[in-house]
């Protein structure tokens, strides 16, 4: 074996193609904004002189201030305050739209030691079901997913959380830590929520039409209380195409989310989403509900991830044997969209 000294001061070349990571601070500031007009046909409203009328209303049910950035290439953040109506009794605010935050956390990247796309963050985050549904389900401007609007998962709340890449586009994985309470609430004892998602494309590399089906399982242990617990189970099928995206999700026990979402290249798009919940395992509300949305939509054509949409939609909502009664729901609705 023959070996040389290299001199203390010779210059050290890198290897050919390696591109050192950009480390230039970044700042970012975006904005989100839902707008909706609603006529209300079922249930009915009484006005302040006893007639009986059909509820209309202008609306504004979202408006994010989104700042997000880098630090480095290993440190990112994100600070976004949300609108929320204000209803305490005796306030001079009372009625009216203030703002809360609804994402404040600091992510930690991975990707010099793990897949592209791996992380943790901790603070008001994202939650690891509903994140996921949203980035499917185009169409968060006209309501919230089913689990959401059904009161059984929030979109944010406190905590940490962990996020895997699989291998050659496979899937990833999501889990993470939180307080359970949701982000509209403080933690209120020391149980906790653990949450996590897996999902799986079987054929990311086969055929183009069967690189966008994909399986998800979600499992929640959560405890309201020591000895209360409140864990929930959702498996879902979802397939991606650029002329329709479909999914169907079943939670436990009876329940199940069905959207068929078909598009154009033209920017109109069309959207059918089925809902159905039975309430026959909750100890204080029996029933089941039914819901039927359907919608027609019109995606402005922008440049990269700006996006503007008008959403003409109609929604009922029937409830069946509930304890306590709740009406049967029908309303039309003109929906907005701005993001940029």
């Amino acid at each position: 074996m023959i070996s040389a000294a290299v001199p203390a001061d010779a210059q050290v070349t890198p290897a050919q193609g390696y591109t050192p990571p950009d480390d230039t601070p970044v700042i970012r500031v975006g904005a989100t904004l839902f707008g909706d007009y609603t006529i209300t046909t079922q249930p009915k409203v009484t006005d302040a002189d006893g007639n009986v009328v059909t509820g209309s209303a202008f609306n504004v049910g979202r408006a994010y201030i989104n700042i997000t950035g880098n630090i480095s290439h290993r440190i990112a953040f994100r600070i976004t305050p949300d609108i929320s109506r204000e209803t305490g009794t005796g306030s001079s605010l009372n009625g009216s739209l203030t703002y809360r935050l609804k994402y404040g956390y600091g992510q930690f990247n991975l990707d010099d030691w793990m897949t592209r796309g791996s992380w943790v963050r901790f603070g008001v985050q994202q939650t690891t079901w509903v994140d996921f549904m949203e980035t499917l389900y185009r169409y968060r401007f006209q309501g919230t997913i089913f689990e959401d609007r059904e009161g059984f998962l929030s979109s944010s709340d406190f905590g940490v959380s962990f996020h895997y890449n699989f291998k050659t586009n496979y899937g990833d994985l999501h889990a993470g830590l939180y307080n359970g309470d949701t982000y509209t609430r403080p933690e209120a004892n020391d149980q906790k929520a653990f949450m996590v998602r897996a999902t799986v494309r079987p054929l990311p590399t086969g055929a183009p039409v069967w690189r966008g089906f994909r399986v998800t399982g979600y499992y929640d242990a959560d405890h309201y209380l020591k000895k209360g617990d409140r864990t929930r189970g959702i498996f879902g099928a979802h397939f991606e195409h650029p002329d329709v995206n479909t999914s169907f999700n079943y939670l436990w026990a009876s329940d199940q989310s069905r959207l068929i979402n078909p598009k154009t290249a033209r920017g109109w798009e069309g959207l059918l989403r089925l809902d159905h919940l039975n309430r026959e395992t909750s100890a204080t509300v029996k029933g089941t509900t039914d819901r039927t949305l359907a919608g027609v939509s019109y995606w402005f054509p922008h440049q990269g991830t700006v996006s503007t949409v008008l959403l003409l939609d109609f929604e009922r909502v029937k409830n069946k044997d509930y304890t306590p009664v709740r009406p049967n729901e029908q309303r039309w609705a003109l929906h907005m969209l701005v993001n940029f």
